[in-house]
């Protein structure tokens, strides 16, 4: 039986990294895609061209890293046709890239934050649906996956986040829109929702609270602790593999009981 087939945005570090690390290992054949620079109205360091050649090389012959803006329609389809051309095909896509922005309430937030946040975190997920449902349904049996990461912030307000909240918002109406209209084909779109993550994005949103530790943000949640990458990326590549089957149009919370 030949390998299945991802390709993964957002993937030079933090979740989107520890999916493709997940898949890789349980013999996925993985196009790691990532902007791998920086994004007008995100004010902290993205993901790099280093981490992301890194990623590829500790994964030879199954992980294919590609440079791709999720902004930029083309440059996601570039992507879908690496995995089909050099991998035979496309099985799930996760849609992983998002930033941060915000720390500041909602009638003084500059534009290129909302910009920001809106391009990437939404655009880019219908991007990246517009170019990888086709070719799932060119499977001879479609069973393919498709995956978001939303968060926690697309359930419960955050101080001074309005944009995220509102952005992460989207993500779930998105994936629920996208469900609906995959209806019998044998295709799934979920959500995971993470919660305080140990990830760059998260020293990112202590920054914006003035906030010394990111271990702050573990009293929100039940586990009372920061979840690892690795842990929310085990909730995504389930819902990528075949035992997911009965799961489409909503969210699984991965996210330490913050939502509880």
């Amino acid at each position: 039986m030949s390998p299945r087939v991802a390709v993964v945005t957002g993937a030079a570090r933090g979740i989107g990294a520890a999916v493709v690390e997940q898949l890789a290992g349980d013999g996925w054949r993985v196009v790691a895609a990532d902007l791998c620079g920086e994004v007008a109205g995100a004010a902290y360091p993205l993901g790099t061209r280093a981490e992301l050649r890194a990623l590829a090389r500790r994964h030879p012959g199954a992980v294919r890293d590609v440079v791709a803006d999720v902004r930029d329609p083309a440059a996601l389809r570039e992507a879908v046709a690496v995995a089909e051309d050099e991998f035979g095909g496309l099985d799930a896509a996760v849609a992983a890239a998002a930033v941060m922005a915000g720390g500041r309430p909602l009638w003084e937030s500059p534009a290129a934050e909302w910009d920001a946040l809106f391009d990437v975190g939404v655009r880019g997920v219908a991007h990246l649906a517009a170019a990888a449902v086709p070719a799932m349904l060119r499977r001879p049996r479609p069973s393919g996956r498709f995956v978001a990461l939303a968060s926690a912030a697309a359930h419960r307000g955050l101080y001074h986040l309005a944009g995220y909240n509102a952005a992460k918002h989207a993500v779930v109406g998105l994936i629920r829109g996208l469900a609906t209209d995959l209806r019998g084909t044998g295709i799934t779109a979920t959500a995971v929702s993470p919660g305080s993550t140990r990830t760059a994005m998260l020293t990112a949103t202590a920054a914006l609270y003035d906030l010394d530790d990111v271990e702050e943000f573990s009293g929100h949640q039940l586990v009372d602790r920061l979840l690892e990458p690795a842990e929310v990326a085990a909730a995504v590549c389930w819902l990528c593999g075949p035992a997911s089957s009965a799961v489409t149009g909503t969210v699984v919370h991965a996210d330490g009981g913050f939502t509880a």
